[in-house]
């Protein structure tokens, strides 16, 4: 499986009303933000089926109905909800396959190209979880199965039972935590990386104020971020106006450049971008031909110090 180096993020298109939402999203400016990514060469997207309790999924099959260039399409499993909403996390057996098969439903397809657990919790069942995703493999429900939010323990837990397509992390020039351990464990194994959240929940579009932040709606889960509270904003929005300056010099925006970092470390495959209108993608998409300068990306370490 090849795929591009940028890919689409559905998490928002699930919309508000749910615990981890990014506020009210228009159904059909998504299915045009994917149609928009799909026709600028993009050949794959990911989803979850807890974004918006089953609701980006949805979105997603009803964006990729009829298209001839039908990307590949990543989901996960592990969190599940109740009549309530309320959201817990499960890894045994018979609730994964549920979930695929709630999953292979919601997007109309008859296989997943690459499944991914969501979180290793709880942690005590990682292993059974794991053992029921390669089963799902074998089985030819997925094409491959991945992680996502391992660190370099459970990936090793992991690797035991079958071998780790892929590991999904928070990756961004503000959290570059994954650099210390998870990204060299990868590159060392041969575990893709499809780093999310590269420009952090928005904070490094370049477009991002402190008024905005204050205006974000009150299901947008980004106004209980650490990252969009002071002293962290100020600071945060400092980079950003460093990375629109550095987006000036190369024709390009600031979320592109930030997107650019997180693609320049080897162990990285490709960035997980999200994309709520065709407008967000056109600010976006060239981020792959970005190539930063050594003194750029100095640069940017010497903020982080």
């Amino acid at each position: 499986m090849e795929i591009t180096r940028m890919g689409i993020g559905a998490w928002a298109m699930g919309g508000g009303g749910w615990k981890f939402g990014w506020g009210p999203q228009d159904d059909e400016a998504s299915i045009r933000a994917i149609h928009a990514a799909l026709d600028a060469g993009i050949n794959w997207i990911d989803t979850a089926a807890i974004y918006g309790l089953g609701h980006s999924e949805e979105v997603v099959a009803r964006a990729l109905e009829g298209r001839a260039n039908h990307p590949y399409v990543f989901t996960k499993c592990e969190r599940v909800w109740d009549e309530k909403g309320d959201i817990r996390p499960v890894l045994k057996a018979d609730s994964i396959r549920r979930e695929c098969e709630a999953s292979l439903r919601r997007l109309k397809v008859e296989r997943i190209d690459l499944y991914q657990i969501h979180w290793p919790e709880p942690d005590e069942d990682i292993e059974e979880g794991w053992g029921t995703m390669a089963k799902l493999k074998e089985e030819g429900k997925v094409r491959w199965v991945g992680v996502s939010n391992f660190n370099a323990q459970q990936l090793e837990r992991a690797r035991k039972i079958a071998p780790v397509t892929s590991l999904q992390p928070p990756y961004s020039a503000i959290s570059p935590d994954i650099q210390k351990e998870i990204l060299p464990y990868c590159l060392q194994h041969g575990i893709g990386v499809i780093v999310y959240s590269p420009m952090k929940s928005g904070l490094l579009t370049g477009k991002m104020t402190k008024e905005r932040v204050a205006q974000l709606p009150a299901d947008d889960f980004r106004r209980r971020a650490l990252a969009f509270q002071e002293p962290a904003l100020t600071k945060n929005l400092e980079l950003a106006g460093i990375m629109k300056r550095m987006g000036e010099q190369h024709g390009c925006s600031a979320g592109e450049i930030a997107i650019a970092w997180t693609l320049k470390h080897p162990a990285v495959t490709a960035a997980i971008v999200g994309m709520r209108s065709p407008e967000q993608v056109q600010g976006v998409i060239h981020a792959p031909e970005v190539q930063l300068t050594d003194e750029e990306v100095a640069e940017i370490e010497r903020w982080r110090q």
